[in-house]
């Protein structure tokens, strides 16, 4: 696992909050989130917001696994009845569970001094977006809400991004927990797991202050690629004493808030040599030039 964020050249505070945890397996689910709160004067409780979704996330993803993979004698449901729990039932009790927290972080906190807003706009104080995903040996599901990227190498090293929207989202504009009926513009991937070696090899999780950094979407998947030849032919060691940098280089590009988080499937991947044009050390062609 790697892991790390980094804050925006001139923002007060890092909006961005992350968790990864687990390996995958039945008892050990891998669950991992991103999410972005707004930062702007709109939104200035943001960073409550995305704690509070990356928390939330972790725990309907630990009640998810658990139903994939319920212990002892208990039957497992089927897998289209997990895929109805996955695309429709998930994303309502999160968002619900998120506004929940949110209205009550506000009225607990607030100055009785601050007159009275009605909730649709206290909500709008806490808005982020979210990216999360869960993996075990049954099935790998995700959900996103909003921009960020889920980023998948499969065990033949393609590079996905399953979860990317049809349109780019226009200027700053994005889909919130805040939002009204949130939950409808949850998207959602859902993949079986066939057998264990056709798990994916490489899952990443990031907000969009690494995605904006690159010239264009080529670059960033360039990018992707190479981390995951780097982890095959160097280890999670070398990449992850590298990752602050590459993390801090990305954020000057796109001054924004910058996180990822990443989990390698050492069991499949394979130990292909680093090609040093999509080295993400160097991370100099794929990225915006300023000339």
């Amino acid at each position: 696992m790697i892991q790390g964020s980094v804050q925006g050249v001139n923002k007060a505070l890092n909006q961005d909050h992350y968790d990864a945890v687990g390996l995958g397996t039945a008892g050990q689910p891998l669950i991992m989130a991103v999410a972005d709160g707004h930062g702007s004067a709109a939104h200035a409780l943001s960073h409550f917001g995305s704690r509070f979704a990356v928390d939330l996330f972790v725990q309907q993803a630990r009640l998810f696994a658990t139903l994939a993979e319920p212990r002892g004698e208990a039957r497992a449901p089927s897998l289209a009845w997990l895929m109805n729990y996955a695309q429709y039932t998930l994303p309502r009790q999160l968002v619900n569970a998120w506004q929940e927290k949110a209205l009550g972080h506000w009225e607990r906190t607030r100055s009785h001094a601050e007159p009275g807003r009605p909730p649709a706009d206290r909500l709008v104080l806490y808005g982020s977006t979210l990216v999360g995903a869960v993996l075990t040996p049954r099935v790998f599901a995700a959900w996103q809400l909003g921009d960020g990227e889920l980023t998948v190498v499969g065990d033949d090293g393609r590079v996905s991004a399953p979860l990317a929207p049809d349109e780019a989202d226009l200027g700053d504009e994005t889909e919130s927990l805040c939002s009204p009926q949130a939950w409808l513009q949850v998207r959602t991937h859902w993949a079986p797991v066939t057998e264990p070696a056709r798990a994916p090899r490489l899952v990443s999780l990031s907000t969009d202050g690494l995605s904006k950094s690159f010239a264009s979407d080529a670059g960033f998947r360039q990018f992707m690629a190479g981390l995951d030849d780097r982890l095959s032919a160097e280890g999670a060691e070398r990449v992850r004493a590298a990752l602050p940098q590459w993390l801090t280089k990305a954020s000057q590009h796109s001054g924004d808030d910058t996180t990822l988080v990443a989990a390698w499937h050492t069991a499949t991947a394979q130990a292909d040599a680093v090609d040093p044009a999509v080295d993400p050390a160097g991370m100099t062609d794929p990225y915006r030039s300023d000339e």
